[in-house]
């Protein structure tokens, strides 16, 4: 079976290929920029989603089809409007085209929680609409499909775009962690390795033509984690809480609109949320401070 990632350079699309390797799939990379997790027996595409031609090209002769190309950071998307409308409501659509025009098996969508939301702009306006779009795809081609709904993921690979990744360079550069908002915000993290390894167990049967949410086991407080990862610096760090400054995200749930009913995936295992910060925030360490590099973590 040969599957394509595209946005497969990126932080969660570099895990599921990797996932894929590991269940025996063979594996096409596409994205702006050649991955830098690229393991061997996977093939790098460099190209655009909006190239229709190497869109196509790349889906010709692939079994499944994995869309995480877009605008995923909701300032970003914010701040640019209509590149987000071009890239993630047109560039999916260009996808779709060629995995109708293929005969794919199962076209697998990177959604959001924030569907469920009023927040998140035109990031969350932009990922309903390809779920829409996706299910026309379906009605009138009979495209199977899979749309994944992921929660708030952290983990190795990510950079200033994610949440957990800023703040834990900010307490290892700065001694401190700021937020704006009270801390009392829920999340439901979930590991990004957890997250690939069930991206790549939904293409059983039981998920086709179905929504899935993909989150993490237990609600956290915001302010909880940030406790949490000041006492695994020895309490060195300080806590700041600001004024919430863009009312682009949800404080408790994301749940105020009613799109499609999804069905919340459960993995047989998971990485505990302790465990993968400790191990992120070696990584963000050593990153910032390689002359550092010691036995164990080493904190001013």
């Amino acid at each position: 079976m040969k599957a394509i990632v595209f946005g497969g350079s990126g932080f969660l699309g570099s895990h599921v290929a990797d996932s894929l390797t590991a269940a025996g799939y063979d594996v096409k990379i596409f994205d702006l920029r050649e991955s830098p997790y690229l393991r061997e027996g996977q093939e790098m595409i460099t190209g655009n989603i909006l190239d229709r031609e190497a869109v196509r090209k790349a889906v010709t002769g692939c079994d499944i089809v994995y869309s995480f190309a877009g605008i995923a950071d909701i300032e970003k998307a914010n701040e640019k409007p209509v590149e987000t409308v071009e890239i993630n409501i047109l560039g999916t659509t260009i996808i779709l085209d060629a995995c109708r025009a293929c005969d794919i098996k199962r076209f697998v969508f990177a959604s959001s929680m924030y569907v469920y939301s009023k927040m998140g702009a035109f990031y969350r306006s932009s990922k309903q609409a390809c779920e829409l779009i996706i299910e026309n795809f379906n009605e009138s081609y009979g495209l199977p499909y899979t749309i994944l709904r992921y929660g708030s993921l952290y983990g190795p690979r990510s950079d200033e775009s994610n949440w957990i990744y800023r703040i834990l360079k900010q307490a290892v550069v700065e001694g401190k962690i700021t937020r704006h908002g009270d801390g009392e915000e829920l999340r439901e993290y979930i590991h990004v390795e957890d997250a690939a390894r069930y991206s790549v167990e939904i293409l059983a049967d039981d998920f086709k033509n179905e929504y899935v949410i993909l989150t993490g086991n237990q609600f956290m407080k915001i302010k909880d984690l940030m406790l949490m990862i000041r006492e695994m610096m020895g309490d060195t760090i300080d806590l700041e809480f600001l004024p919430e400054d863009s009312g682009l995200h949800y404080e408790i749930t994301p749940y105020s609109f009613r799109p499609k009913i999804a069905k919340k995936y459960v993995g047989r295992y998971h990485l505990d949320i302790g465990q993968g910060i400790l191990a992120m925030l070696g990584d963000v360490y050593q990153n910032n401070f390689p002359y550092k590099k010691q036995n164990g973590l080493y904190f001013k």
